[in-house]
């Protein structure tokens, strides 16, 4: 029997931005909080941590690149709670090389950080996409039927996108600005992406250098995408759908030297996942401290 608690969801949650999310909602959410890892003995681990704090989130494998791992979670969440409150789409890469020290200050989010390393044009942008777009888009194919009346969705993008898109031929940035776009238009642009990187043509068919950033743009047009579906299919509910940037965070993927602690950075994913119930928006919007951000 489903239990009548609300309960919210962060993805990619035992470390970074994404474990400082889980820990903010434990304090704040009036329901459970579902603390989930592609790595079972490290998401456990989390759990651990933040119950030695005094809080109490549950834990549930999910690995986004695995549609049998995102379809077990969303069995658990439909028989433990009959739904979903709160979605944070938090799992996600970067594609800037192992084995080079982190970027400075002053390039962040330059449109060739994180980029694609000339020698492994094809294989960064397979990885990139794999995860922070389709990962992203197959969790949300799954869960999004689940949202609850008043239900909040966040899906954590980028600052990045800024520069990538500028970057993107005209032709391009029409698309994606485009207020028509469908689903399947933008996962046949995301394709198309992966086809010209493998041919070696992606500069010359007007697209950004940076794999990560092109992902991350795919993920704020999904974002506004699922955002007008859901005016237009569930418009009584009052769910809230966002994109935003937590901004550069010292973690393991955006380094040491980063200006923000991850607490910092969970401030406005967290902020969207608690607009209150009566909150007109923001909805569809890109979001960064807190404000939303024409891109």
């Amino acid at each position: 029997m489903a239990s009548s608690n609300r309960v919210a969801l962060v993805t990619g949650a035992n470390k970074g931005i994404g474990f400082a999310i889980t820990r903010d909602l434990c304090q704040k959410f009036s329901g459970d909080v579902v603390l989930t890892a592609r790595n079972q003995a490290r998401g456990q681990a989390a759990v651990q941590q933040l119950q030695a704090e005094g809080l109490n989130p549950r834990f549930h494998q999910l690995d986004i690149d695995d549609l049998h791992s995102i379809r077990a979670i969303r069995d658990f969440l439909l028989n433990e709670y009959g739904g979903l409150d709160v979605l944070v789409n938090n799992a996600g890469i970067s594609t800037w090389p192992k084995n080079k020290p982190p970027p400075r200050e002053s390039d962040l989010f330059k449109d060739t950080q994180p980029g694609i390393d000339p020698t492994h044009v094809h294989t960064q942008a397979e990885a990139a996409m794999k995860t922070n777009f389709f990962g992203t888009r197959n969790v949300c194919m799954e869960l999004l039927p689940l949202i609850k009346p008043q239900g909040r969705v966040v899906n954590v993008s980028s600052m990045i996108i800024l520069t990538a898109m500028k970057n993107c031929s005209p032709e391009l940035q029409q698309k994606f600005r485009s207020d028509t776009i469908t689903e399947e238009e933008l996962v046949g642009l995301m394709n198309k992406f992966l086809e010209d990187t493998k041919k070696g043509v992606q500069e010359k068919e007007g697209w950004p250098k940076s794999a990560y950033g092109v992902s991350k743009i795919g993920v704020t047009v999904l974002s506004r995408i699922h955002a007008r579906k859901l005016r237009e299919q569930r418009k009584g509910d009052k769910i809230l759908l966002n994109a935003c940037c937590p901004g550069w965070v010292r973690t393991d993927m955006a380094g040491p030297k980063a200006p923000k602690s991850p607490q910092e950075g969970a401030e406005t994913p967290v902020y969207l996942a608690l607009l209150p119930p009566n909150a007109e928006g923001p909805h569809g919007q890109f979001v960064r401290e807190k404000q939303v951000e024409q891109w």
